[in-house]
């Protein structure tokens, strides 16, 4: 990908909605060279597809946050099984550094999300945690 790709990708995540003529105008092209573009992107698999964000999807999960966790000894594999398979865990991250795993939480209220909190606390090989709640959204992808 060139800066031209990288640039019209920006434009797309910005406003996927966009019209040909918009994204030409805004990055210096002809249409035809952001369709052509955008084809070529999406055939060698850089754009895998389109989405749509709804206001529910925000609504549904009003209290949000980010878990840090470490994990002692070798129950990793055990303990990411275990989060799977919990509902109110969107994503569930494996990482480096000082943390082990890093799980996004979506919850109705503070109350569920602090359920949640201590249900991941009491699982076996959770050694320690640290939780920052997700205030408000300035970029989305």
């Amino acid at each position: 990908m060139d800066e031209v790709d990288n640039r019209l990708i920006s434009a797309l995540r910005h406003d996927a909605r966009a019209s040909l003529s918009d994204l030409a105008s805004l990055l210096g092209l002809t249409r035809a060279t952001v369709r052509v573009r955008i084809a070529k992107l999406q055939a060698r698999g850089d754009i895998l597809g389109f989405s749509v964000v709804m206001k529910q999807d925000g609504l549904s999960d009003p209290v949000r946050g980010l878990m840090m966790i470490a994990i002692e000894g070798r129950g990793t594999d055990r303990i990411i099984r275990q989060l799977s398979g919990m509902p109110a865990l969107r994503r569930v991250y494996s990482t480096n550094g000082r943390w082990d795993v890093i799980v996004e939480i979506g919850t109705a209220t503070l109350e569920e999300f602090d359920r949640v909190l201590s249900q991941v606390r009491r699982l076996e090989g959770v050694s320690a945690s640290e939780t920052s709640l997700l205030l408000s959204t300035r970029k989305a992808s």
